[in-house]
């Protein structure tokens, strides 16, 4: 699965993960494969939305986790919680799907702040 930066939500004829895919829809589509419904939500439109979503204080296996340089979600890394401490994700960084506990995300610049976390509505 490589990382494709011109595959995310909502992208003319863009649909599951065939070609690769950026963060968004890497994280969207693990939550469609285990039975998770979610729109073709952007960073910032992700951290308002409360029709699909809702935010989470304690982390739950498929809570979206939104991480940034600073609070601001636009442009958001979102990853997701796997549990044991850890989060997968796909960032152009590695290039492909890596797993890292929140030490991690935080000892690089752009993952630095960990805005919060969503839940999906089922």
């Amino acid at each position: 699965m490589p990382y494709n930066g011109k595959r995310y939500p909502g992208a003319p004829g863009v649909r599951g993960l065939e070609g690769g895919a950026n963060c968004q829809l890497f994280a969207y589509e693990i939550l469609r494969a285990n039975g998770r419904q979610i729109g073709n939500l952007r960073s910032s439109n992700l951290w308002e939305d409360t029709r699909d979503t809702f935010a989470v204080a304690e982390f739950a296996p498929l809570d979206l986790l939104l991480f940034n340089r600073t609070a601001e979600p636009h442009g958001a890394h979102i990853a997701v919680w796997i549990g044991g401490g850890r989060a997968i994700h796909l960032c152009k960084a590695i290039g492909e799907p890596a797993t890292w506990t929140l030490a991690e995300f935080a000892r690089h610049e752009r993952y630095r702040v960990l805005i919060g976390a969503k839940r999906t509505r089922r």
